[in-house]
């Protein structure tokens, strides 16, 4: 049963991204956190984000620019590799609060509080009027990769920030998508070297055998299905009510999070 809902979830968050203007990663991990602990619902997201961008490489790569991939990408590696430290230092999952509700007790944990906050600080940003159209200047594109790649790293949270910062670096339509993906797959396989070297635990080893394996191909090939259905029936990319109704369920997800109740 547990393959059937990870697998359908997969597929239709990853359908929805098309719709809400929400990124693959910001969606997938929250819906992730619901069925594996947060630092394997972290890296799981990794992998199925990894696999479609490398797709995605094979049809735009070519397009990328590579001045602009040096001056953000290359910086964005070693953040990256900060971030996903940070994680793992985390993974032990301290308690910070006990508290008990409805008869039953519950934990904040340092991880679950800082994944919470960053979820709902990115969902927020999605939201908010006019960020969509936030720019900034060329000339600091390497703090733009240093930003994207440590909260890429930490969270995955990087697609938001990585657009604000390319969009204006006057870079045509196939060369900023190209460029992006390169930028998204070099922070991808850094982060998780980090996270396959931290070896968490027993069950973060057992994702890649047996059944566990299973899972975690079911639910990227879900991904892809739903992409794919997804880029067929969709009329306008972002939806307004869609977003925010999306928006939304990713701020109750973060609030869940943060309080111990997932």
């Amino acid at each position: 049963m547990e393959l059937f809902f990870v697998s359908l979830a997969a597929l239709f968050v990853a359908a929805l991204t098309l719709y809400s203007g929400f990124g693959l990663g910001t969606l997938l991990m929250p819906v992730f956190a619901l069925f594996f602990p947060l630092e394997m619902a972290v890296g799981v997201t990794a992998i199925v984000h990894l696999l479609n961008n490398l797709f995605k490489v094979g049809l735009v790569g070519r397009h990328a620019s590579w001045p602009v991939f040096l001056r953000f990408g290359l910086p964005a590696i070693p953040a990256a590799y900060l971030g996903a430290l940070l994680l793992t230092s985390m993974a032990e999952r301290r308690v910070v609060a006990a508290y008990s509700l409805a008869s039953r007790d519950f934990e904040v944990t340092v991880i679950g509080l800082v994944m919470g906050i960053l979820i709902g600080a990115f969902a927020l940003l999605d939201l908010l009027p006019g960020f969509d159209r936030l720019r900034f200047s060329p000339k600091i594109l390497p703090l733009g990769g240093l930003s994207s790649g440590f909260f890429g790293g930490l969270s995955g949270h990087q697609g938001a920030l990585r657009s604000a910062f390319l969009v204006n670096a006057g870079l045509s339509k196939e060369a900023f998508i190209g460029t992006g993906v390169l930028c998204a797959v070099a922070v991808d396989v850094t982060r998780l070297a980090v996270y396959s070297a931290a070896a968490w635990s027993e069950q973060a080893g057992s994702l890649f055998t047996g059944d566990g394996l299973r899972l975690l191909l079911t639910a990227t090939i879900a991904a892809f299905v739903g992409s794919y259905f997804g880029a067929k029936l969709v009329t306008k990319v972002t939806m307004t009510l869609v977003r925010r109704l999306v928006g939304v369920m990713l701020l109750l997800l973060a609030i869940a999070i943060a309080a111990g109740w997932i």
